[in-house]
């Protein structure tokens, strides 16, 4: 089997350890674990990785959170993927922070990744897995929260959730969402 596992975020220095850039923090946190690299490719880098005779291919859009529906239709038709095998993986500012959901379907809650994926796949039926990001920031300040850098506080809350995030990754492929809700979602 086949998996695309998106982590999204934006590229550039600018937005590197940003709270909006949590998907590539996971991503990254697979592949060192997992002793791969990223390869730059069209629509993103590139990473792949073999998992119990699955292939997953782990990528980080290039082309900024608003148009991360555009390189998660190229690499799905690409790879011959099925949208039942698409993982994304995304920032909340509705969980608390370091937060882990893993959901089968859902809005896009107001996020631009989330809904301009949904906008090209024409559905919302595809798997997140959700990363809480808190909201502890002052009315209007919203923007500046999430393109935000992490405070050294938040990483010490936030980074020992990475090998769980991998591990929720790592059960999507092996035993499916609904096991992984059943073990991860409940912590």
């Amino acid at each position: 089997m086949k998996y695309l596992i998106v982590g999204l975020g934006n590229i550039g220095d600018e937005y590197h350890n940003t709270r909006h850039n949590i998907g590539f923090k996971i991503l990254d946190a697979l592949a060192e674990a997992s002793n791969i690299v990223f390869e730059d490719r069209r629509y993103g880098s590139i990473g792949e990785l073999s998992l119990k005779g699955n292939k997953l291919i782990l990528l980080k859009p290039s082309t900024y959170m608003n148009l991360s529906g555009n390189a998660v239709r190229y690499w799905l038709a690409h790879e011959t993927i099925p949208v039942e095998n698409l993982l994304v993986i995304v920032d909340d500012i509705a969980l608390p922070l370091g937060a882990l959901r893993l959901k089968p379907q859902g809005s896009d809650a107001g996020h631009n990744g989330l809904g301009h994926i949904q906008s090209i796949l024409n559905s919302t039926i595809y798997a997140r897995l959700r990363i809480g990001i808190g909201n502890d920031f002052p009315r209007g300040a919203q923007v500046n929260y999430v393109l935000g850098k992490w405070s050294r506080e938040e990483l010490a809350i936030l980074d020992p959730k990475l090998p769980i995030a991998i591990d929720m990754i790592k059960s999507f492929c092996l035993s499916g969402i609904q096991n992984t809700m059943n073990q991860y979602n409940t912590k």
